[in-house]
């Protein structure tokens, strides 16, 4: 067997910008250690820390405009999420602290070392520390990660939010229908992860499968414990491994409060620096509300990650006391719109190809305000991802503002010459995308398609509304704005859960459009049996060209943020990996319940 060391980053699940804001940002002033408050500058914490502190005490506030997706780490796929559930859930590998380079490296969490791979790829042999507890003082055992990952993949009554690259990638027995069947013993028949003792954890995979490694970062590998599992309401009370354990219990738009986990054992945690006593999350405020608060010091941490509005932006970014307490950073979400195979006309390439060339890309951009908000985009890879190729433009125009008269023709060439209706959905607790809808409402206009624009909350959005195909089917929902960031950053890490056919699932669906192209999912496929990079970004780059060509993506813009930090904050930094301020690395100067 092999040893391989796993460095590179995840850049995972969506987050988008948020709050179309008129308010007026006051200056915030003050010291701080390190390069916080008066000494802070703009884009600081994109280059380096920001105000470091090793105080620990004081609570940590974070708000949210939704409800959060779920509290249970194996039923989540929002990014800010999977940032914030490290608080109290462990997983077998992590990403290093840090800004830029340093937070890309692959680190072990409850892994003790790095995996054993056999040669031919299939056999992935994984340590589990011994000793580790979680908040009830029982060990935490191998055949607990075998459990999650059953839980979470496998089965009619597997988890329906996140990803299943496991349920795609790992060997299973023909007959097993997942833990929930047999309650006695959940993991009978399972072959996908053997577990050989209670350190010890063997994945059997099906088949080579190149980015493996970064799915064993996912909290999907966040230990469960049979006997402690509910299903999906596990989320109410999730059993700490980390730091941080519940204070009570969470359903959504409670709120939920955490305290510190005094089983957690801190020398092997190469992460967590668990400064605040207490973390606090209020659900359901208004953008607007969050952004006022975190100025006035009644907010810590705006828990989305998605920064500041339109217009607050402006307002900030020309005022230089606050501008330096601003990160402007390059998010890696690509903000687009899915155009539905499956809702008649959209059948049709010629109509998906209608709604591109009536699109006007530069209205939607100032809806995400401006070149702050984001660049405009025209293939799927954001620039970051290996074998994104800005060339790739299908339906390019002048000035990005459309072509009237060719979306027409192809309305013409579909059979729909006299214009048609069409619903696009869209995240309602998110402005700048209510923005950005009302812009393309207006940009189709002009080509004779009418659009009903139908606004969903964000926590149901990707599971019972344009994430259900039934949903989506029963509702003519042809059109939703959407973005995406890399599970990890590849090619595969981004494509494979919104581009392949395999990945269309009954709830929780990313692959909005529906699309199931052959020669989409073999360049996907066959990328992973590739040993040579280069060869493989080759074959993203093949396959973003066949979706742009497909039409079944109207792209938008490359996302930026502007994320604003107060000077309390400590340990401030943008994670390129978690794509906003690293959850764990916070610490408050300021007091606090």
């Amino acid at each position: 067997m092999e040893r391989l060391n796993i460095l590179s980053r995840r850049a995972l699940g969506f987050v988008a910008v948020g709050a179309v804001a008129t308010l007026l940002l006051s200056a915030c002033g003050g010291g701080g250690d390190g390069g916080g408050g008066g000494d802070a500058k703009f884009n600081q914490g994109v280059e380096s820390i920001v105000n470091k502190s090793d105080k620990k005490g004081g609570s940590l506030r974070y708000a949210i405009a939704s409800n959060m997706e779920s509290t249970d780490p194996g039923n989540t796929y929002y990014g800010y999420v999977w940032n914030f559930s490290r608080y109290y859930a462990r997983t077998l590998y992590t990403y290093d602290v840090g800004p830029k380079e340093a937070g890309h490296k692959v680190v072990p969490d409850l892994a003790d070392g790095e995996p054993e791979i056999s040669d031919d790829g299939k056999t992935y042999t994984i340590k589990i520390k011994p000793g580790m507890k979680y908040e009830d003082g029982s060990e935490i055992v191998a055949e607990d990660f075998a459990y999650a990952v059953a839980r979470s993949n496998f089965g009619e009554q597997a988890l329906p939010n996140g990803p299943k690259y496991y349920a795609d990638y790992l060997a299973k027995s023909e007959d097993y229908k997942g833990p929930y069947d047999n309650p006695d013993d959940p993991l009978k028949g399972f072959g996908g992860v053997e577990v050989k003792d209670e350190t010890t954890l063997v994945f059997h995979l099906n088949r080579p499968f190149a980015d493996f490694p970064f799915v064993l970062v996912q909290p999907q590998s966040a230990p469960v414990p049979a006997d402690k599992d509910k299903g999906e309401q596990y989320q109410t009370k999730v059993l700490s491994s980390g730091p941080y354990k519940f204070d009570g219990e969470w359903n959504p738009g409670s709120g939920l409060k955490l305290v510190r986990n005094d089983e957690w054992d801190a020398e092997s945690d190469p992460v967590r620096k668990a400064l605040p006593d207490k973390v606090s999350v209020e659900e359901g405020v208004d953008q607007n509300e969050i952004d006022q608060r975190l100025q006035n010091g009644d907010l810590d941490v705006d828990l989305g990650g998605r920064g500041l509005g339109p217009a607050a932006k402006g307002t900030a970014l020309t005022d230089d006391a606050v501008k330096a307490n601003l990160d402007n950073p390059e998010s890696g979400a690509h903000n687009y719109m899915a155009v539905n195979t499956k809702v008649k006309p959209f059948d049709k390439i010629e109509c998906r190809e209608a709604i591109q060339w009536a699109n006007d890309r530069t209205s939607t951009q100032r809806a995400w305000g401006g070149d702050v908000g984001g660049t405009i985009s025209s293939q799927l890879l954001p620039p970051s991802v290996p074998g994104a190729d800005a060339k790739i433009n299908p339906f390019k125009t002048k000035g990005d503002k459309g072509n009237v008269e060719k979306a027409k023709q192809a309305l013409a060439d579909c059979g729909e010459e006299g214009g048609l209706d069409v619903n696009l959905g869209v995240r309602s607790d998110r402005p700048e995308e209510v923005a950005a809808a009302e812009a393309i409402q207006q940009s189709l206009k002009k080509a004779d398609i009418n659009v009903n624009i139908r606004k969903f909350p964000s926590d149901t959005f990707t599971n019972t509304q344009a994430g259900s195909p039934s949903f989506v089917k029963k509702n003519k929902l042809a059109l939703s704005i959407y973005g995406w960031m890399p599970d990890w950053n590849t090619g595969f890490g981004y494509m494979s859960q919104i581009m392949h056919g395999d990945a269309i699932k009954k709830a929780g669906n990313s692959n909005l459009a529906e699309l199931d192209a052959p020669e989409v999912n073999k360049l996907l496929d066959e990328s992973q049996e590739t040993q040579d990079e280069g060869e493989r970004n080759k074959m993203y780059t093949e396959a973003d060209q066949k979706i742009m060509e497909s039409a079944t993506v109207a792209p938008l813009v490359f996302q930026k943020s502007v994320l604003y930090r107060p000077e309390t904050l400590t340990n401030v930094y943008f994670s390129e990996t978690w794509k906003m301020y690293d959850y764990m690395a916070l610490g408050t100067t300021a007091g606090g319940e």
